[in-house]
């Protein structure tokens, strides 16, 4: 029986993949010379969508992959936030979630927001909107019926000596399809940001 690539693996061979499309080793020369989009269409040239194309062809073989051997998608990460640490899973963007990535994902989800809490005490919220181009103030306690009503918890920080704001995305469905509505209905996801009081969110 042949050896089954490693979540790891399938990590540094997509990137390699994407280092040879971006560079012209790879072109899916069956793409026509239009995205259907005209405003895409004016700025980025035939080779480009042809690069684009070969990887996202790529990136959905080995997707299959994943399902097919079951090789999970999670890397585990560390978060460290005003000297707590928390160890969580976290899906690859390169990689899908397998069935029991998201079950992995959904038991870990109110450790990351007892977390997310107990270090953004004090701090200012907001509800991103409109796909992070606009933010509303919320309170904690509006927090609570989004998280009841969704299935599994990300976070994101971003530090600079003098700001710190930290996100808490909760979402639904693939990981890989939640952010900015790709896959909408489907899988989708709210993200909350904390800041410093005065701060407004800039990630």
């Amino acid at each position: 029986m042949s050896n089954v690539y490693s979540t790891e693996e399938l990590i540094e061979i997509l990137t390699a993949e994407r280092h040879a499309c971006l560079t012209g080793k790879r072109l899916k020369l069956t793409t026509l010379g239009s995205s259907g989009h005209p405003l895409i269409d004016r700025f980025i040239k035939l080779d480009g969508l042809q690069k684009f194309a070969a990887y996202e062809d790529f990136k959905a073989t080995v997707h299959r992959y994943q399902m097919e051997h079951q090789v999970s998608g999670i890397i585990w990460h560390q978060i460290t936030v005003k000297g707590k640490t928390l160890h969580y899973p976290q899906v690859d963007d390169r990689l899908i979630a397998i069935p029991s990535d998201l079950e992995t994902l959904k038991a870990a989800k109110s450790d990351i927001l007892a977390f997310w809490q107990e270090v953004t005490e004090d701090m200012d919220l907001y509800l991103s909107l409109d796909r992070a181009k606009d933010y509303r103030s919320i309170l904690l306690d509006e927090i609570e019926p989004i998280a009841r009503s969704t299935e599994w918890a990300n976070l994101y920080k971003w530090e600079k000596s003098d700001f710190l704001e930290i996100i808490l995305q909760l979402g639904w469905g693939q990981p890989q399809e939640a952010a900015y509505k790709r896959g909408w209905p489907v899988s989708g996801s709210q993200y909350i940001h904390a800041v410093n009081p005065g701060n407004r969110p800039i990630a």
